[in-house]
C-alpha cells in the first residue's frame, strides 16, 4: 500500500505556516521508536521467566522464585501511569517531539543498567531491589512513549486514514517482541545453559544502547504536529494537563481504560504466561527454544493483523471493529483451557496463532481510538493515562493471576479470567460513541 507525502510548510491546515512532517518521517519515527521501547520492555518479560528466577532471587522453590520474578515484572505497570502523567504533562505543555526523546532515553538507560546488574549470589537482597528500581525506570519511559507515538501518527495522518496511520506505533509491539525473543532464541541456541545464565542473557539488554541511538537520530528530526502547533498559536495549552483531564474528561478516561483492558490481559497471557506455563515441568514441559519458536510464529500473525484492524476501523468504524473482536476474545477465553492444555505442538501453535491474531485485531485500532477521545490540549496526557492505567489493571497482574489460577485451580480458570476481562471491555465499547469522524485539530 503506497503512502504519499504530507503538504509542505505553509499549506492549508498547518497552523501559522508551521512545517509539517512528511508521511515517511511520521511512519518511520512512530514505528522505530515504539519498536525499540517495546523491545526493551519485552527483553525484561522474557528474562523474568527464563533467567531472573535463577539469578536474582534465593534458591529454593522454583514456583516461588518465578512468582517473585513476575512481581518485579509488574512493577513497571505501576510506574507506567506515573510516566504517563509526567511525560503527558510535558507533551501537552512543551510538545510531542522533546517528550518522545526524553521517554526513549529513560527506557534505554534503565534497560542497559539491567544488563550490568550483579546477581543475588554477588550482592544478596540488593540485587532484586536494584532490578526492581530499573524495572520502574522502564515502566516510566514506556508510560510516556506510547501516547506521544500515537499522537505523532494520528495528528499527522491524512483524512480518512487515521486508524491505519495509528497502527504504525502499534506495530512496534510485535516487532519489538520478535526482536527481543528472537535474540534470546539465538543466544540460547548458540551457547550452553551455563554460559547463557552466566553472561549471555545480558547481551539483549546491552544491545538496547545501540537501538536507542538509532531512535534518537530519527526523532530529533521531527517537527511538532499541526494540532499541537495550533494549540500553541491560540495560547490554549493546559496549565496542569493531568488535573484538567480528570476535571473535564473523566468519562473518557474511564472508557479508554476499560476499552484497553482485554487487550492487555490477552497479550500478557499469550506471551509471558504461555511461555512460563509452556516451558515449566509442571505445565506443558516444552523445551525453551522449541516454545520460543512457536511463540515467534504466533507474533508474526500479531503483526499481520494490526494493519488489517486499522483498515477495518477506518472503513467500518472503531466500535464495530472492536466489538466483534472483543466477542471473539471472550469465546477464545472459554476455549483456552482445553485448547492450550492439550499440550501438543499443533494445538499449542494454533492456540498462539489465533490468540495473537486476535491481539492484533484489538490492539491495532487503539492508536486512533484513545487519542480521539480527548481534545488536543490534554490529548497526550489523556491517551497515555488511559493506556497505562489499563496496563496496571490488566497486564501487570495477568501473568501472576494466571500462574496462580493454573497451579491452584487448573488452566480452564485462566480462560475464565480472560473472558471476564473481555466482558468488561465489551461493556465499555457498548456505552462509548463512535469517534471515526471526530476532528483532531480543534
Amino acid at each position: 500500500m503506497s503512502v504519499g507525502h504530507a503538504p509542505p510548510a505553509g499549506v492549508e491546515g498547518s497552523p501559522g505556516g508551521a512545517p509539517r512532517n512528511s508521511t515517511k518521517k511520521v511512519v518511520v519515527a512512530s514505528l522505530v521508536g515504539t519498536s525499540i521501547e517495546f523491545y526493551d520492555f519485552y527483553v525484561y518479560a522474557t528474562a523474568a521467566v527464563l533467567v531472573f528466577p535463577h539469578l536474582f532471587f534465593p534458591a529454593g522453590d522454583d514456583v516461588a522464585a518465578t512468582l517473585q520474578s513476575l512481581a518485579t515484572f509488574a512493577i513497571a505497570f505501576v510506574a507506567r501511569p506515573v510516566g504517563s502523567a509526567l511525560f503527558g504533562h510535558f507533551g501537552d505543555r512543551i510538545g510531542r517531539k522533546s517528550t518522545l526523546v526524553a521517554s526513549l532515553l529513560t527506557m534505554g538507560i534503565s534497560t542497559v543498567l539491567i544488563g550490568l546488574l550483579p546477581g543475588y549470589a554477588q550482592i544478596g537482597v540488593l540485587a532484586p531491589l536494584l532490578l526492581a528500581l530499573c524495572r520502574f525506570g522502564q515502566g516510566l519511559g514506556l508510560g510516556g512513549e506510547w501516547g506521544g507515538a500515537a499522537l505523532l501518527a494520528t495528528e499527522n495522518a491524512p483524512p480518512g486514514r487515521r486508524a491505519f496511520f495509528g497502527t504504525f506505533p502499534q506495530l512496534g509491539a510485535p516487532i519489538g517482541f520478535f526482536m527481543a525473543n528472537g535474540l534470546f532464541l539465538i543466544l540460547s541456541g548458540t551457547m550452553s545453559d551455563q554460559a547463557f545464565l552466566s553472561w549471555g542473557w545480558r547481551i539483549p539488554f546491552l544491545v538496547s544502547a545501540v537501538l536507542v541511538l538509532v531512535g534518537l537520530w530519527v526523532r530529533l528530526s521531527l517537527h511538532e504536529s499541526p494540532a499541537f502547533a495550533g494549540v500553541v498559536e491560540r495560547n490554549e495549552r493546559a496549565k496542569v494537563p493531568f488535573v484538567q483531564v480528570f476535571r473535564t474528561d473523566f468519562t473518557a478516561l474511564v472508557l479508554g481504560t476499560f476499552i484497553m483492558l482485554a487487550t492487555y490481559v490477552l497479550f500478557y497471557l499469550m506471551t509471558v504466561f504461555s511461555l512460563s506455563y509452556g516451558t515449566a515441568d509442571t505445565g506443558l514441559g516444552f523445551e525453551r527454544s522449541e516454545f520460543l519458536v512457536l511463540l515467534l510464529v504466533g507474533v508474526v500473525f500479531f503483526g499481520l493483523t494490526v494493519p488489517i484492524a486499522g483498515l477495518l476501523a477506518d472503513r467500518y468504524g472503531r466500535r464495530p471493529t472492536l466489538i466483534v473482536t472483543t466477542v471473539a476474545i471472550i469465546v477464545f477465553g472459554v476455549l483456552l483451557g482445553p485448547w492450550f492444555g492439550a499440550g501438543s505442538t499443533a494445538s499449542s501453535l494454533s492456540f498462539l496463532i489465533v490468540g495473537l491474531g486476535l491481539m492484533g485485531l484489538t490492539f491495532g485500532p487503539m492508536g486512533a481510538v484513545l487519542p480521539e477521545l480527548f481534545p488536543t490540549a490534554v490529548r497526550y496526557t489523556g491517551a497515555s493515562v488511559s493506556y497505562n492505567v489499563a496496563s496496571l489493571l490488566g497486564a501487570s497482574v495477568a501473568p501472576y493471576i494466571a500462574t496462580w489460577l493454573a497451579s491452584s485451580h487448573g488452566l480452564g480458570w485462566v480462560g475464565i479470567y480472560l473472558a471476564a476481562m473481555g466482558a468488561l471491555t465489551l461493556i465499555a465499547l457498548l456505552v462509548s460513541k463512535e469517534t471515526r469522524e471526530r476532528a483532531l485539530e480543534d
